[in-house]
């Protein structure tokens, strides 16, 4: 073994990963514009419809965003009036994200693109269950480091 071959492209974890997450990002973009989100604004309304009322840094959490790259996309969000923003009575220092009833209503219509991208994908429920549970972990183990 040569002592480069530890930094060659074909022998990184990182790299897979990173293409295959613009690959599947390019997969859901058509689908997407449909709804004019794009990948970014879609896992934050997911987030939004799953909690309904969010504080900003407990989102930028749950998607691993800072806010420097969260604050663009709540803005848009709330342009699209999707979702409303307002200090939190109790501690002025915390915003709160709120999902609107257009919000609610987009809910609804998006629920058919997990399953043209579980199609898409083309893999068996066990491999892609499996896939998904070994980046869980993944994701969560490099998460505490940090």
């Amino acid at each position: 073994m040569n002592k480069y071959d530890k930094i060659k492209l074909e022998n990184q974890l990182c790299f897979p990963l990173y293409a295959l997450s613009r690959e599947v990002i390019k997969l859901y973009k058509p689908l997407l514009d449909k709804y004019n989100l794009t990948y970014t604004q879609y896992v934050t309304m997911m987030v939004m419809w799953e909690h309904e009322k969010i504080i900003f840094k407990d989102l930028g959490q749950k998607l691993h965003l800072d806010s420097g790259t969260l604050t663009p996309v709540v803005k848009k969000l709330e342009a699209m009036k999707l979702i409303r923003k307002y200090r939190n009575k109790e501690d002025d220092r915390l915003v709160t994200l709120e999902l609107t009833e257009k919000g609610r209503q987009l809910k609804d219509d998006v629920l058919e693109v997990p399953e043209i991208m579980y199609c898409k994908l083309k893999g068996d429920e066990n491999n892609l269950s499996s896939l998904k549970k070994q980046l869980d972990d993944l994701l969560a183990s490099i998460s505490q480091e940090n």
